[in-house]
C-alpha cells in the first residue's frame, strides 16, 4: 500500500454574510454546549439581537441551520487535521501532530468536538451527513496508518479499528467537559497538554512494532 496523501479541499460553500456568519458561530456554541433540541431560533435571535425571521431569511428553518453549522465545522476540522497529516513525515510524527492538532482545536474551538458528541447524539440522517463529509481525511488517514504498517513502523493490525480507537481516545477525553469535571478537571492548556500526552503515550504503546498482538 502507498499513499502519497494528496490533500484534497474539505467541503466548501458560499461565504456567508456578516449577520448569517455570527448566526453560524452562536447556534455552534449553542448547538454544542445545551444540544440542538435545547435550543430554539427564538433563543438565538435574543442572544444575537436580531429576530427569529431574520435566522429564517439566511437558513430557512432550524435544520438548515444545523445544516449551515455542521458543513463549517466540519470544513474547518478537516482543513486542520488534514494539514497536519498532509504536512508531517510518514509514521509515528504524523499520528503526534495529528493528534496535537486535535488537542490544540479542543482548546481553541472546544465546540467543534462538542458538535461532534451532538451529533453522535442525533444519529442519522444527520450523523450520516456528517460521516459523507468527514470520509475523504478518513480514508487518507487509514492509508496513513497503513503504510506505516506495511513499512514495518506500526504493528501489523486493522488500520480502521486504529483510527476508530485513536479517534476514540482524542474525543473522549476533551469533548465531555462534564467528564472532566467529575474527576476535578478543567480543559485548559495545562489539562490540555497532560491529556494529549496520555493519549500519545497510549497510542505509541498500542502501535510499537514490537507489541504482541491484542495488546
Amino acid at each position: 500500500m502507498t499513499s502519497t496523501l494528496p490533500h484534497t479541499p474539505g467541503p466548501t460553500t458560499p461565504p456567508l454574510g456578516p449577520t448569517a456568519q455570527r448566526t453560524v458561530e452562536a447556534a455552534a456554541t449553542a448547538f454544542a454546549d445545551r444540544g440542538v433540541a435545547a435550543t430554539s431560533l427564538d433563543d438565538l435571535a435574543r442572544t444575537l439581537g436580531v429576530t427569529k425571521q431574520t435566522i429564517l431569511y439566511h437558513f430557512k428553518s432550524k435544520d438548515g441551520l444545523l445544516r449551515a453549522v455542521l458543513t463549517e465545522a466540519t470544513t474547518v476540522l478537516v482543513e486542520e487535521l488534514d494539514r497536519a497529516l498532509v504536512a508531517s513525515p510518514p509514521g509515528w510524527p504524523r499520528v503526534e501532530a495529528t493528534v496535537r492538532t486535535a488537542f490544540g482545536l479542543a482548546v481553541r474551538r472546544p465546540e467543534l468536538l462538542g458538535l461532534l458528541r451532538e451529533v453522535a447524539r442525533l444519529g442519522p440522517p444527520v450523523s450520516d451527513d456528517v460521516i459523507a463529509l468527514l470520509q475523504p481525511m478518513t480514508d487518507r488517514a487509514v492509508a496513513a496508518i497503513g503504510d506505516g504498517m506495511d513499512a514495518g513502523r506500526f504493528r501489523r493490525s486493522d488500520p480502521e479499528l486504529v483510527l476508530v480507537s485513536a479517534y476514540a481516545a482524542v474525543t473522549g477525553v476533551v469533548s465531555d467537559p462534564e467528564v472532566l469535571r467529575a474527576v476535578g478537571l478543567e480543559l485548559d492548556l495545562r489539562t490540555a497538554a497532560r491529556l494529549r500526552r496520555t493519549v500519545l503515550d497510549f497510542l505509541a504503546a498500542a502501535l510499537a512494532p514490537g507489541a504482541p498482538a491484542g495488546s
